[in-house]
């Protein structure tokens, strides 16, 4: 066992506070690794206070961790002591089902084991995340970081990067498709920047004139402001794909209405009901296709880092220390963050 310095969550409405707790020894297949850096993800936020009525306390979050292997077990293959790595929001899946053996772990029939917030597998002890100086993860679990990427702005590629990227991916988007993101925080954002390395001709939607200049700084070839009915009508049935990244309820009929006919219209921001009523007329008289995503497998994930090495894609974050996450989570609450933080974790030796 070796002590693990780190943030957690003792209750849903107290703050964050130091805690201290055992990690395991690196079983044969296991990776250790020293936490470089930390993404703040909104389901951190969430989850630390009870949003969704499954936290347990006390809690440590983070599951955008990129960080140094320290030690590796007798059976690790593809990891030395010194490699720099990742690790993403799962940490086990059951391995054998047919969503595992496809490599889409985030789908596995028996549920992921979710890096932080969970259950191990083997031993049944609650995992705890990146809001701390180690981790330890089945190597299988574990992303190499490619030569030359970022490694702070690359934390959050490993939440709001492959959530927007497998979508993407999956429903065929490619070059010369037009592609409508719904949103710009922190995955419309990567939405935008990987649409269109993928090819695409990328509009933002925003409710915010505020953004529209903002949007095409990340590269959108055009801004649709949402609330405005006559730019809503002027691109009716003009999309291919939808990337719907608001993480709130809102009217999708007229986003539906700027789809062409074979249209697809995919939510990766949104887990509550759908509110209003989705009009099926707008499914129905046009074959539309209304569909979600939840992040990525590991192999997509690892194609992703390779890919945003390759053009030099970056999540635009603001690096903060750990003593600072509950200002950051005020903050992110309030929707005041360009677009991520990101924990510079030797800010926990102090």
């Amino acid at each position: 066992m070796s002590e693990t310095k780190a943030y957690a969550a003792f209750s849903a409405d107290k703050p964050l506070a130091p805690f201290t707790f055992e990690r395991r020894e690196p079983r044969a297949d296991d990776v250790a690794i020293e936490i470089l850096y930390s993404g703040v993800c909104h389901s951190d936020l969430h989850f630390a206070r009870d949003d969704w009525g499954m936290s347990r306390y006390p809690v440590v979050p983070g599951h955008e961790i990129v960080g140094r292997v320290t030690a590796v077990g007798g059976e690790v293959s593809k990891f030395q002591v010194g490699d720099i790595v990742g690790v993403g929001c799962m940490v086990d899946s059951c391995r054998h089902c047919k969503p595992c053996e496809d490599g889409v772990e985030q789908y596995c029939l028996e549920g992921f084991t979710m890096t932080y917030g969970g259950d191990d597998r083997q031993d049944g002890t609650f995992t705890q995340g990146g809001y701390s100086d180690q981790i330890v993860v089945s190597e299988h679990f574990v992303l190499r970081m490619p030569e030359g990427i970022d490694l702070a702005s690359a934390a959050p590629i490993l939440c709001a990067g492959i959530t927007t990227y497998s979508p993407l991916k999956h429903y065929g988007v490619k070059a010369g498709d037009k592609v409508g993101v719904i949103g710009m925080g922190g995955l419309g954002h990567m939405g935008v920047k990987l649409a269109k390395a993928l090819g695409a001709e990328v509009t933002v939607f925003t409710r915010s004139e505020a953004k529209i200049e903002e949007a095409r700084r990340h590269g959108a070839h055009h801004v649709v402001v949402s609330s405005d009915e006559e730019q809503m009508a002027a691109v009716a049935e003009t999309y291919d794909f939808m990337l719907d990244t608001v993480p709130v309820q809102h009217d999708l009929n007229p986003y539906l209405g700027a789809l062409k006919y074979d249209g697809t219209h995919i939510m990766v921001g949104l887990l509550e009901p759908i509110e209003p009523a989705i009009q099926a007329f707008n499914l129905v008289f046009k074959r539309r296709v209304l569909a979600g995503s939840l992040i990525g497998g590991i192999e997509e994930t690892q194609e992703l880092l390779d890919f945003c090495a390759e053009h030099d894609i970056r999540c635009d974050v603001e690096m903060i220390d750990m003593q600072d996450i509950n200002t950051a989570f005020d903050r992110m609450q309030k929707g005041d963050v360009r677009y991520r933080f990101v924990i510079d974790m030797a800010s926990l030796k102090d």
